[in-house]
Formats: C-alpha cells, structure tokens, sequence
C-alpha cells in the first residue's frame, strides 16, 4: 500500500450472481488531489463507491486510510474513518428542514440537556451554506427544494463531517454553469487543507477544470490509473467505451412543421411568469437556466402537475387547466427530472414500467394481459436498445442510461406527439448520452415537437434548433442554436436583458 495515499484499495473484487462487478481494483488518491473516476455505467464505479462508503462489502481485498488498513463494516465506520460520500441519488430525509439535515446524526443540543438547539443548528447551517454560495432559509423543509437545490444541500452536509476522504458521485449533474464554478471553488477549498476527492461525473468537459488526475474502469477493473488531467477528451472516451466514438450531436434539422404545442401567458405564481413561445413538429426546442429560473416548474405546469394560468394549447386542442392524464391522453408527455422519485417504479420491471402510461393498450374486457404487456414492453426494449437480462428485469437494478430509456419508452408507448424533457442524460454515461441524442433527432424527423431542458451549455447548443433562455421565471432571451455561443446563453441567463440572435 502507498503510505502517502489519503485512501489506498488493493485487489478488491466483488461478484453478483451472474456479474463480476469488480475484478481485481488497485485505487490510489492522494491528500490535496482531485481523482477523478470514468467509466460508463455499469464500469463498476458504484459498486466501488458504496464499498469505500462501507454499504457494500467486498468479496476480498483490502482499503488503507492514511496508511492504515481499515474494515468499513457499515456507513458509519466509514465515516468514522474520514470517508465522507455524496451519493448519486440523494439521501435527504423531505419532511425534514435544511438545518435538520445538516446535522442529522451530529445534532447540536443545549449544553447539559438532551434537547436540540436549534437556533444553533440553523445559525451553523446558515454559515455552512454560504460558503458553497447558497443562500437559503435553514427552516425550509427539504421538500420544498428543487432537486438541484437539494443536491448542494447534500454536499454541504457530507463537508460539514470535515472528511479526510470525500467521494463526490455525479455532483453536478442537475447544476448550472455558475453554481458547479461555486462548487468547483468549494472543493478547492477543501483539497487546500489536504482532503483528498474521489470525483465522478460524466460530463467530460469538467476535467479540465476540477481533475488533477484520471483513472478510467471498464467492465469491473481499471483500465489506466492516474493519467493526467491533460489527456485529450477521445482518448479518455476510447478507453472507457473500448472503441472509437463519433460524432457526439446529431446534424442539426432545418425545416419545421406547424406549431403542435403553443404557450401563452403561462404563470405559475413564485416560480414562472408571463411564459410564450411555440413549438413546431421536427423541432427540438432547447430551455437553458440557472437553477430556481423556473425551468422545470414550467414543464410541470404544461404537463399539469402544477396548477398554471394562462393558455396551453396542443395541436388545436386546449389543455390549460388539465391534468396528466389528460395531457397524456392528448400527445404531451414529460420525462421528469428526477426519474427515481416520478418516472419510475423501481421495485416493478421493465415491461411494466413501459406499459404504465398505456395501460389501455394491454387490456381485453377490462382485464390486463400479461401477453400484451410483455408485447408492448419487448417492442419498445428493442427499439430503444434498453440492455437488461429480459423485460421482466427490476428496473431499480439498471443503469442510470438504461433506466433513463425505460422512461422515455413509456412516453413513446402512450402514442406523444410533444415531449418535455427534463435534464434528459442526467447521470447517464457519454455512450448512452449519444443514444438519447440519436433517439431525440429520430423522434423530430418522425414529426415530433421535442422540449429539452438541459444545464449543460454544449448539449443544449448541440441538441436543440432553437433555444429559450430562462432567468427568475421569464424568458430572457431566444437565439437560433446554428449562431449562438455557449458565452452568450449563460449571459443572458444572469442578466435582465432581453434579446435575440
């Protein structure tokens, strides 16, 4: 083991019925340093992470903090040793507050009593929370945040342990440009004082501002350990993929239809107001935002989760004041942001969740048919490419691109014309991003109107005909993606201005 190593792993395999998750992984990451971890999903990543957390046990093999060997029996030996995780999928309790969050299992309590202070808690949250620049009311329940807002929250907590290891998986994935800069300046921070980060993230564009070194898996093992951050962006995909990887974006589409999906005046009071645009067959209209500018509350209001105001009208039809089912039954559709809380259920298989919003479709006699379910399940696995053992696999047990495909697949079987996509490749590997960029175009030449929010500049410049820029609830500005600059949409997203190019 290499004695200067803040956590050193040697030999670590773990094997799955039917899977070698890990095979053999040997892992160094310095103190001070940023070691960033690649890999598509299903590489072995998570199964790493959670053995470095201490929730999943090794088969055999050995991990070292600071030199010393340790047994991480269970989350809490681990943090005890220094590793701190923030996990993918978070694990914030709702009904809680911010502050009671924070100090979940570290409560601050009056001195000589056994009850809480919390005028101390929240006064310590308060400070915790602005040093990542967010400024928020310690009081608010953890409910009432949105999921990117929740995802910060979970980094302050796992740094207010004051690790010696910290495990960051996907921590940006739901973040704007502003608010990962503010994260990326936090965890310099924190590297500074000789903490040493465990960084996933399959936004590759990061690299080159938070990595000091990269390890890439493959199918369980590692396959370079500790190259440079430097090393050109294909080489690192090739390595992860295993093969050559083309064109990331699909050619860009020039000519529309007529407007399927119109929005007038929508308002939804705190969070959009005054919203209007259209959106045409063929065309894939992109929303860019910072968090809290209204993005995915709009969605959920078109969609009819949220109560709106205004005018919604789809294909000559008129929807405001729906629901969503009664969006559905018309052609409009929306893949959530978060697909574990809203568009899946996990404990039930593929072919069930594909077949949940067309229920219609696998009945006779007002009975459901197993046969058609299966069907309608298998049809769709096959033309979305979704990888799993059969269609009566756990959805809980795919990838994160995998589980991602399920999603938009049950919106496909329900017969949508218009698609609302929300963060569409959150968590998802750079394989299975170019899947649901191929699939996206495919669904706008077919005749489709496809809305993408995305907090990644690139894929909303690269995906979208046209893009709508959101700031504090209004449309600030509207550019043609063909002549827009990455510079120019977060420019627009942090000013008053309003524009078009």
């Amino acid at each position: 083991m290499t004695a200067t190593s803040a956590v050193s792993v040697r030999g670590l395999t773990k094997t799955y019925p039917g899977v070698r998750a890990l095979d053999g992984v040997d892992l160094d990451v310095l103190p001070g340093e940023v070691h960033v971890l690649l890999g598509e999903n299903g590489a072995g990543k998570s199964t790493l992470v959670k053995m470095l957390s201490g929730a999943v046990q090794p088969d055999s093999g050995s991990i070292a903090i600071d030199g010393h060997p340790v047994v991480l029996a269970t989350p809490h030996a681990a943090q005890h040793a220094g590793i701190s995780t923030v996990h993918q999928e978070l694990s914030l309790v709702p009904d809680l507050t911010v502050a009671q969050n924070l100090f979940l299992g570290q409560e601050l309590v009056h001195s000589g009593t056994p009850f809480l202070d919390e005028d101390a808690m929240n006064r310590r949250a308060s400070e915790l929370l602005a040093a990542l620049g967010l400024q928020l009311n310690p009081n608010l329940p953890v409910r009432r945040l949105s999921l990117a807002v929740r995802q910060v929250v979970e980094i302050v907590r796992a740094l207010s342990r004051l690790p010696r290891v910290l495990i960051l998986d996907e921590p940006t994935s739901s973040l704007s440009e502003q608010e990962t800069s503010e994260l990326f300046t936090r965890v310099r921070q924190i590297t500074a004082e000789g903490v040493g980060v465990i960084y996933i993230s399959h936004r590759l564009e990061e690299l080159e501002q938070i990595a000091d070194r990269v390890t890439v898996m493959r199918d369980g093992r590692i396959v370079s350990h500790g190259l440079p951050a430097s090393t050109p962006l294909p080489e690192l995909v090739r390595l992860m993929v295993g093969r050559e990887v083309g064109e990331e974006f699909p050619p860009r589409r020039t000519t529309h239809g007529d407007a399927l999906l119109k929005v007038r005046n929508i308002t939804i009071p705190g969070s959009v107001d005054d919203v209007s645009f259209d959106v045409h067959a063929g065309e894939v209209l992109g929303i860019f935002g910072l968090v809290g500018a209204g993005r995915t509350e709009l969605l959920r209001g078109l969609f009819g989760l949220d109560r709106a105001s205004g005018t919604i009208e789809l294909e000559g039809h008129r929807l405001d004041g729906g629901t969503p089912a009664r969006s559905l039954a018309r052609g409009l559709a929306l893949v959530p942001e978060d697909r574990h809380a809203w568009g899946l259920v996990l404990p039930m298989n593929i072919q069930q969740n594909i077949s949940l919003s067309a229920l219609d479709q696998c009945t006779s006699g007002g009975v459901l048919r197993r046969s058609r379910v299966a069907a309608l399940g298998g049809r769709f696995m096959a033309a979305m490419s979704i990888k799993a053992p059969s269609g009566t696999t756990a959805v809980g047990t795919l990838s994160g691109g995998n589980q991602q495909k399920v999603v938009i697949a049950r919106t496909l079987a329900a017969g949508s014309r218009v698609l609302l996509l929300d963060e569409p490749t959150r968590g998802v590997d750079i394989g299975a991003k170019i899947e649901i960029y191929e699939l996206v175009a495919a669904l706008a030449s077919e005749g489709k109107a496809v809305v993408v929010v995305s907090s990644e500049l690139p894929e909303v410049v690269g995906l979208s005909d046209r893009i709508l820029v959101m700031r504090q609830g209004h449309i600030s500005a509207e550019f043609s993606s063909a002549s827009v600059s990455p510079e120019a949409l977060l420019n627009a997203a942090l000013t008053h201005e309003k524009g078009a190019a």
